[in-house]
């Protein structure tokens, strides 16, 4: 059953922007793994919008309850590329709370725009 749906999407320009302009924002928004590929490289902007609007697409998804901390959703890349939702503390509570059982998540970048839909199945 599906518990709910998200989608999202970033101007790439517009979010670069936003990390220059606030530094530490970088930290608040992504856990150290998420700045890496898995061949130990520099993640670019693109991908790392990619993974905020997956982040926000969660949110979404769980019906954007308030009090979600970003450092509580994790886009882990695995070894054949595809990439998947690890929750803990506020979000994997709330994910709990509904029934949660399943994550499925879906990144895109292109023409300067970043997308994430990801779905919670329960």
């Amino acid at each position: 059953m599906i518990i709910g749906v998200g989608i999202d999407v970033a101007e790439i320009d517009r979010f670069a922007a936003s990390l220059e302009r606030t530094p530490g924002l970088a930290d608040r928004l992504f856990l150290r793994n998420e700045f890496y590929l898995p061949d130990g490289a520099r993640r670019g902007v693109a991908s790392l919008a990619a993974r905020f609007a997956a982040k926000e697409a969660l949110a979404k998804a769980l019906g954007a309850p308030g009090g979600l901390r970003w450092l509580d959703a994790e886009i882990v890349t695995e070894d054949s590329g595809r990439p998947r939702l690890a929750v803990s503390g506020t979000v994997a509570a709330c994910a709990a709370e509904l029934g949660v059982r399943a994550w499925h998540v879906s990144l895109s970048h292109d023409a300067g725009i970043a997308s994430a839909v990801v779905i919670a199945e329960g």
